[in-house]
């Protein structure tokens, strides 16, 4: 079973927690991880690149010139692809990107991201932020404490509606390179692109809570 330690908001070690074994100790799946990868990088994408075709290009409903006697090529509209002002010839249309993935194959990829960051060490469990009111440097010091100064970070608080880990929301936002997570909000893509991901220990109960609901052999593929 894996272990992590636990720090508080000083930098100082304040012991050890027990992390389930099929959430942050499987073999990471990386085929599964690329799948999910590639869909969520697909989602986001907007698809509204449009063009039009020699159909809707306004004009073009005279012949240009006659059809033979000039020495030219044959016309029959100066909307064709091929003219100056004319439509675009298999142009891309607005349409959807989303890439299918189903939910077992989403947690087994959250799973193997999260087993790949313990395995390098690049896990940090904080006890508690008790912040009285928003104060960067106080994160910013932690940081340094746990030499993840200039790493790119990401923070999961577990609810942003209590009074400490919102003003610990507000500490963090205005730090370069780091962002802040709700445990529902868990992507691949945050997981593989943060060097270091500091969690609370509610943070990491949730995880758990949520990803316990469906058990994968970390060798199943489950690929589509």
């Amino acid at each position: 079973m894996p272990v992590l330690d636990i720090y508080t908001i000083d930098g100082t070690k304040a012991g050890t927690v027990d992390v389930k074994e099929e959430i942050f100790g499987i073999k990471p799946n990386k085929a599964v991880m690329h799948e999910v990868l590639t869909a969520e990088l697909a989602e986001v994408r907007q698809g509204s690149a449009s063009t039009k075709t020699r159909a809707e290009v306004r004009g073009g409903g005279r012949k240009p010139f006659r059809q033979k006697g000039t020495g030219r090529a044959r016309q029959g509209s100066t909307r064709a692809p091929h003219m100056v002002g004319g439509g675009v010839s298999h142009g891309p249309k607005p349409r959807d990107y989303v890439k299918k993935v189903n939910k077992k194959v989403r947690k087994l990829a959250i799973r193997s991201a999260l087993s790949a960051k313990v395995n390098k060490g690049e896990i940090i469990i904080i006890d508690a932020f008790e912040l009285e009111k928003p104060k960067t440097k106080t994160i910013i010091d932690f940081s340094k404490k746990l030499d993840m100064a200039g790493a790119k970070q990401l923070y999961i608080l577990n609810d942003l509606y209590i009074e400490n880990e919102y003003n610990a929301y507000l500490s963090i936002r205005n730090i370069e390179k780091s962002y802040v997570l709700m445990p529902n909000e868990l992507s691949v893509y945050w997981l593989l692109k943060q060097d270091k991901i500091i969690m609370t220990r509610e943070a990491l109960a949730q995880i758990e809570e949520d990803r316990k609901s469906t058990r994968l052999n970390s060798s199943h593929r489950c690929l589509s």
